[in-house]
């Protein structure tokens, strides 16, 4: 995929999360930034490891005389905060929300806030903390109702570590099939009660 292609899939999967959740007061977009000093060294290692991978599977590739694309492929390992990738992509996400804001109603009905590359923190702990101040601000409703997505299974503990009654987490379910038989993969989205654990309001494919 080509970077412009990459930015699209993006923003129409932002706006796909946007219509399954359907936010009445405010939208936080957060990209995960610098991480704390603990993590980096399993980041570094998981990114040397990435790239020795990527070039063992283009010389086996090469020995099987396999026809290899002359252009470039895309670099996971661009996927962090301080590169130009992600400074085009804070770039394109300003333009995008500016964009749905002036066009879509939906959008201009709620606080749209966005958390880039350049501020520390992972997004999760940034969604968090920002839910912790306003917790702790005079005149909060105990009955706000939160929903966080993401992919990472700390959200579970995050949720729970919130003691707030209302608070669900969107996760994804991949599929193969009906009933996990063989065929062709579907992504689904499942809302899951941080409190319970159980699965509720079925799947939104």
């Amino acid at each position: 995929m080509s970077e412009h292609d990459i930015f699209l899939a993006i923003f129409n999967y932002v706006a796909h999360l946007f219509s399954v959740i359907k936010p009445q007061k405010l939208f936080f977009l957060a990209v995960d930034g610098v991480a704390p000093r603990a993590k980096m060294n399993q980041q570094r290692s998981r990114r040397f490891r990435t790239a020795k991978e990527a070039k063992e599977t283009l010389e086996k590739a090469k020995r099987r005389g396999e026809e290899i694309p002359e252009e470039e492929g895309f670099d996971s390992n661009c996927i962090t905060p301080g590169t130009p990738f992600m400074a085009r992509l804070s770039a394109q996400l300003k333009y995008f929300i500016a964009k749905k804001v002036s066009e879509d109603a939906d959008w201009r009905g709620v606080e749209i806030i966005l958390s880039g590359h350049e501020v520390p923190g992972e997004g999760e702990h940034k969604i968090m903390e920002y839910i912790r101040l306003a917790k702790a601000q005079p005149g909060y409703n105990p009955n706000m109702r939160h929903c966080l997505y993401g992919l990472d299974a700390d959200l579970i503990m995050l949720g729970l570590l919130s003691h707030d009654p209302h608070f669900c987490l969107l996760r994804e379910e991949v599929t193969f099939g009906p009933r996990g038989g063989k065929g062709k993969a579907k992504r689904c989205v499942r809302l899951w009660i941080a409190s319970t654990h159980e699965p509720a309001c079925g799947r939104v494919c």
